[in-house]
């Protein structure tokens, strides 16, 4: 046999082999994979979550998705009906939650709400020392002359939250802070009336926005970064009337 003839036999006998494995092999697969179970359980139920936010709502290392995890219950659980019923813009998360119930939407909260896997180290930072400073100060201590109040005045003083429905604002990226300050300023992200970010986010500047994100963004978190739970006393305390947070 000469060695055309053997390639081109040793050709016939691949694709024969091949067309076999398209006709037989393929419908095959398709079987085993239809009849391969797949665990009903909330956590498998919540992988579309878990695609951008990360494992267990840790948040992935691109910027762009927040960490969930670990968040008070009843703030998730208000962003989940806010992203429900338009008062937050993101279309991924509308198509998500569009025809979920309230309930479904507290199990979700609830289950995101009682992760804890660790925190990743905070970013490196390209902002100078000079505006570290600034979003220092407006943090823990505001600008009263302009009417803002320190961000640790409702956030807590660990920056971890206040359950059930202040969020913590550290192990956030510089960038998602950012766009989050900025939806509050242009209306694209509301919350029940009296709306009190939206009232803060307006007095700010840019500058404002640039220090205090980068700031947070490279702050440690604290090991003990649960949310303490605010008392019912302890709501009348807060600088403002915020109508997301129930008194």
């Amino acid at each position: 046999m000469s060695i055309a003839s053997y390639f081109k036999f040793h050709l016939k006998s691949r694709l024969k082999s091949s067309l076999l494995y398209l006709l037989l092999g393929v419908p095959l697969m398709a079987s085993a994979q239809l009849t391969q179970k797949v665990p009903d359980t909330l956590e498998q139920r919540l992988k579309a979550c878990t695609a951008c936010h990360g494992a267990e709502g840790r948040a992935n290392s691109d910027g762009f998705y927040p960490r969930i995890a670990g968040k008070p219950a009843g703030y998730l659980y208000n962003q989940l009906l806010n992203f429900r019923d338009g008062k937050r813009t993101y279309p991924a998360m509308r198509y998500m939650v569009a025809h979920m119930s309230d309930a479904y939407l507290k199990e979700i909260a609830e289950y995101f709400a009682s992760q804890h896997p660790p925190y990743s180290a905070p970013q490196a930072s390209l902002a100078n020392a000079s505006l570290l400073e600034q979003g220092r100060l407006l943090v823990v201590q505001g600008d009263k002359a302009r009417g803002l109040p320190a961000c640790v005045s409702c956030h807590g003083k660990g920056m971890t939250g206040l359950a059930p429905f202040v969020p913590g604002l550290l192990g956030l990226p510089r960038d998602y802070l950012i766009a989050q300050l900025g939806a509050w300023q242009t209306g694209s992200r509301k919350a029940h009336a009296p709306d009190c970010m939206q009232q803060v986010a307006g007095k700010l500047r840019p500058e404002d926005i640039a220090a205090v994100s980068s700031w947070l963004a490279v702050q440690n978190v604290p090991t003990d970064s649960v949310a303490p739970i605010l008392r019912a006393d302890e709501y009348a305390q807060l600088p403002l009337n915020c109508g997301s947070v129930a008194r």
